[in-house]
C-alpha cells in the first residue's frame, strides 16, 4: 500500500577515514625475516587477549559487582541502545539521530494494520502529524482507506479480517538517512522491509514480504518530531532468497505468537 505526497530531497554527507599501517622496510629499509616474525607473532598474541577481554567485558554487561545473579536479572542496555545514546522516553532528541529516530518509528505506524482501522486511525494521525495537516491528512485517508478498498484486500469496513483469519501488515525499518537537516526541519529516508496480508486457510491474499523506501517530511514542533509529509516508493530489494515458504497454520501462529514492534530505533 502507498500514500503519501511527493517530494524532492538533496544533500548528503559521509566521510573517509584512514589507518597507515607501518611496514617492517619503514624502518630501516631491509626485511629481517626472524625480527618481524617475531613482532607479528607478538602482535597477534595482543590482538587475541584484547579481543578476549572485549568479549568478556560485553557478556559481563558493564556490571562490575562480580554477581551472576545480578548480571542475568539486568537487561543490557546495548540491545536497546540507538546508535549510543538510550531509547526515548518521551518525545525525540533534538538533533539528526533524532529525527531520524522519529522516522523510523513513524515508518513502524505508517504501514501498519492499525491505520486500516478507522477506531485507531484518528489517534495516530494525532499523535505522528503536525496539527496543520492532521485534518487534511484524516481525510485523504479515509477516502484511501475506504469501504471498498478494505473489502479488496478481505477486511470489513472495521478493518478486521473475516472469522478464523487474521490481517497482518508489519513493517520493519532496515536503515536511515538523513538527506536535509536543521534545527526546525528534517528529510529522511527509511528503507523497509514488511510483511503484508492475511494469514488464514481460506485466503486468496496470503502474507508476502516487500521493499520499499519512505521519505518523511518532518517538522520539529514543542518538543518533538512531527511528519508534515510522507512519500512511499519501491525498493531496493535483494535477490529472492530460496526459504521454504510456511503454510497457513504456521504463518496464522506467528503472526498471533509474535508481537510487532512499537519501537524501531
Amino acid at each position: 500500500m502507498s500514500l503519501g505526497d511527493d517530494h524532492q530531497s538533496s544533500g548528503g554527507h559521509g566521510g573517509m577515514s584512514g589507518t597507515r599501517v607501518r611496514l617492517p622496510e619503514e624502518e630501516g629499509g631491509h626485511r629481517r625475516g626472524g625480527r618481524s616474525s617475531s613482532r607479528s607473532l607478538v602482535t597477534v598474541v595482543g590482538v587475541v587477549v584484547l579481543l578476549i577481554a572485549a568479549i568478556a567485558f560485553a557478556n559481563r554487561g558493564g556490571d562490575e559487582s562480580g554477581s551472576s545473579d545480578a548480571a542475568a536479572d539486568k537487561p543490557k542496555t546495548s540491545s536497546t541502545a540507538p546508535s549510543g545514546t538510550a531509547p526515548v522516553q518521551s518525545g525525540f532528541a533534538h538533533d539528526e539521530q533524532g529525527a531520524q529516530s522519529a522516522a523510523a518509528n513513524y515508518a513502524v505506524t505508517l504501514v501498519s494494520a492499525d491505520i486500516l482501522k478507522p477506531s485507531r486511525r484518528a489517534e495516530i494521525v494525532r499523535q505522528v502529524f503536525v496539527d496543520d495537516k492532521q485534518a487534511a491528512l484524516t481525510d485523504k485517508f479515509n477516502t484511501a482507506y475506504s469501504r471498498e478498498f478494505l473489502s479488496s484486500i478481505g477486511l470489513d469496513e472495521s478493518g478486521n479480517a473475516a472469522r478464523g483469519s487474521t490481517y497482518v501488515s508489519r513493517t520493519m525499518p532496515i536503515g536511515t538517512k538523513a538527506t536535509q537537516y536543521s534545527d526546525t526541519a528534517a528529510t529522511v529516508e527509511v528503507w523497509c522491509t514488511g510483511v503484508f496480508g492475511t494469514a488464514g486457510e481460506k485466503t486468496t491474499r496470503p502474507v508476502t514480504s516487500d521493499w520499499f523506501t519512505l521519505t518523511l517530511q518532518l517538522r520539529w514542533v514543542g518538543d518533538d518530531w512531527k511528519v508534515e509529509s510522507f512519500s512511499q516508493k519501491d525498493g531496493p530489494a535483494p535477490v529472492p532468497g530460496d526459504n521454504k515458504a510456511s503454510n497457513a497454520d504456521e504463518m496464522s501462529k506467528a503472526v498471533q505468537e509474535y508481537g510487532g514492534f512499537t519501537y524501531a530505533r
